[in-house]
């Protein structure tokens, strides 16, 4: 008979889905980049793969809190939107609508993100990990700035010469 599934097992599941979803990011920011006409969305993808790099080495603290191995699981959700990001780069390519559509991309990453790093605050906090639950805090403030920044870049930018 297997054995229960709790909450324990629910957070190191996510965990790992986080942890593959980061490392994908880490490997698609770079493209995004590059296609970008924006220097300011460029250097922001640019900005935030080093952030991305930071977010892996806390999940990978959270592991070892958890005597785990860091390892991923794969991740479906951020292999569509990774996905969706490429046809836009394929599609939209010299168009001046690259960089909104590339601006709108990148915030459906954030906000897969920003969901799961919120419930994986919340289930810490629930599992007294209380200082796993700090290191996935930084990680979420960091992305909700991220999305707050391209929102900005996208409404000022982006989006007006994309019209």
């Amino acid at each position: 008979m297997m054995a229960e599934k709790k909450l324990e097992n629910l957070f190191e599941d996510t965990l790992r889905d986080i942890y593959y979803a980061e490392r994908q990011i880490l490997k698609a920011l770079p493209k995004m980049a590059k296609a970008a006409n924006s220097e300011q969305l460029a250097a922001g993808f640019e900005q935030h793969r080093e952030e991305t790099e930071t977010h892996v080495e806390r999940l990978e603290k959270v592991f070892e809190m958890l005597d785990k191995r860091a390892r991923g699981k794969t991740c479906d959700a951020i292999l569509g939107i990774i996905e969706e990001s490429k046809e836009i780069m394929d599609e939209y390519k010299g168009s001046p609508a690259i960089d909104a559509g590339l601006a709108s991309a990148a915030q459906a990453v954030e906000h897969y993100e920003i969901a799961r790093y919120g419930t994986l605050v919340t289930w810490a906090k629930q599992l007294g990990m209380n200082d796993a639950a700090r290191l996935l805090e930084q990680t979420l403030a960091e992305e909700k700035a991220t999305d707050e920044k391209l929102t900005q870049l996208a409404e000022a930018e982006a989006n007006p010469k994309a019209a």
